[in-house]
């Protein structure tokens, strides 16, 4: 018997853009990132968020317009594709069929594009699309939340849930390259704004303590939604995701370990058994709360730094606390505490969970102290009651 082996080795250009009006049509990035080859005039498919596109009504005809602009090199295929974003279009393969069905109508090829504009879940969906067409067509993002601008949508990910677990299919696929337009943030109900800047005190908290002390002097602007201090926190959540991404060695997971998921083991838990009435950075703001109390609890973080964090992210308006921590099964159990296994599971080997040491310093471990972790849902719980009172005045 003998065997052959060789090492494989495969690079990834991974480029994040930022701009205000991608689709003006005298904003010539969209054109140069398409263009990469002068003159080979290229095909793009777009799929557009159904709800962007019913806010803004225009923007069809702008991507339209911008495509005749340069026609010379750029050609839309069709009109854009309106597919209905949230987690609704995860929770089935029909879209992801629908948007292999216009690549194969339109004869979307390796050299051409599909080009996804929307929040997360839709980039996510259209990206599973892309990724398994012809084994994978050129994909561009351009996120239009705060959420997927400065998370998810400069992410290698790509998926749809399954079997009741959040991106059950999916697959790991660098998009060609992802625009962050700071003009679809204006659009954005308060509710959306806020919803990716918990990433931001994700990574800080894992990565860089500075960036931490930053978003604590900018909380105030941030709270009133004030467009620089959100555009700074989106471009430096980027990067240190990025920087991650292409240094730590395991971009795609290939290990136990997601050190990027800090606090996601409750939050993936929380969206299933709210029925994704909970959004997703709710749900991490809720997870984040959760593991940084049980830090403290086993002795691990200090309880100023505890404090400091519970205290930003209710600055920033999260809820840190939601009645799905305390749903049960029919044996008693709490469910969201299944989260942990679930999150074992989607990668293999042992149960390997973030915690935080300090601000900016997070540890990884392999076991958790259930008592003390239902201690930690409990003073979620009276902290959240003690903050209702505090800001809702009794009267009788």
């Amino acid at each position: 018997m003998s065997s052959i082996q060789r090492t494989i080795k495969v690079s990834f250009e991974h480029r994040v853009h930022f701009t205000h009006h991608v689709f003006a049509p005298d904003n010539a990035l969209l054109k140069n990132v398409l263009t990469p080859e002068a003159g080979h005039r290229v095909k793009a498919l777009v799929v557009v968020d159904e709800a962007l596109a019913i806010a803004q009504p225009e923007l069809t005809k702008q991507i339209e317009q911008y495509f005749t602009t340069w026609s010379s090199c750029l050609q839309l295929v069709c009109p854009p594709v309106a597919i209905e974003g949230g987690e609704r279009t995860k929770n089935s393969y029909f879209h992801v069929s629908e948007i292999h069905s216009q690549i194969d109508r339109f004869h979307i090829d390796r050299h051409s594009y599909v080009i996804a504009v929307g929040g997360g879940a839709l980039l996510d969906m259209a990206g599973l699309a892309a990724a398994t067409a012809h084994r994978g067509v050129r994909h561009v993002r351009i996120p239009t939340t705060t959420l997927s601008q400065a998370d998810s949508g400069v992410g290698v990910k790509n998926g749809i849930n399954a079997f009741g677990k959040k991106n059950f299919i999916g697959t790991f696929a660098p998009p060609f390259a992802v625009i962050n337009d700071f003009a679809f943030l204006h659009s954005l109900p308060e509710r959306d704004k806020r919803a990716g800047y918990v990433e931001a005190v994700k990574v800080a908290l894992i990565r860089d303590r500075d960036f931490f002390q930053q978003l604590e002097r900018d909380a105030e602007a941030l709270a009133k939604f004030r467009p620089e201090a959100m555009q700074q926190l989106i471009v430096r959540c980027a990067e240190l995701h990025l920087n991650h991404i292409a240094s730590s060695g395991d971009p795609f997971e290939t290990g136990s370990a997601r050190p990027l998921d800090f606090g996601h083991w409750a939050a993936h838990k929380l969206e299933q058994l709210s029925d994704y009435n909970i959004r997703h950075g709710e749900a991490v703001a809720i997870g984040i709360a959760l593991d940084v109390i049980y830090a403290r609890n086993i002795g691990l973080l200090n309880a100023a730094s505890c404090e400091r964090i519970l205290l930003l992210l209710e600055k920033l308006g999260y809820e840190l606390f939601a009645n799905e921590l305390l749903n049960i099964d029919a044996e008693n159990q709490i469910l969201v505490l299944k989260g942990l296994e679930e999150f074992r599971e989607h990668l293999g080997g042992q149960l390997t969970i973030t915690l935080l040491k300090a601000i900016g310093e997070g540890v990884e471990v392999h076991d958790v102290n259930m008592p003390k972790m239902l201690d930690s849902i409990y003073e979620l719980q009276q902290r959240h009651v003690a903050h209702e009172r505090r800001v809702i005045p009794l009267h009788g």
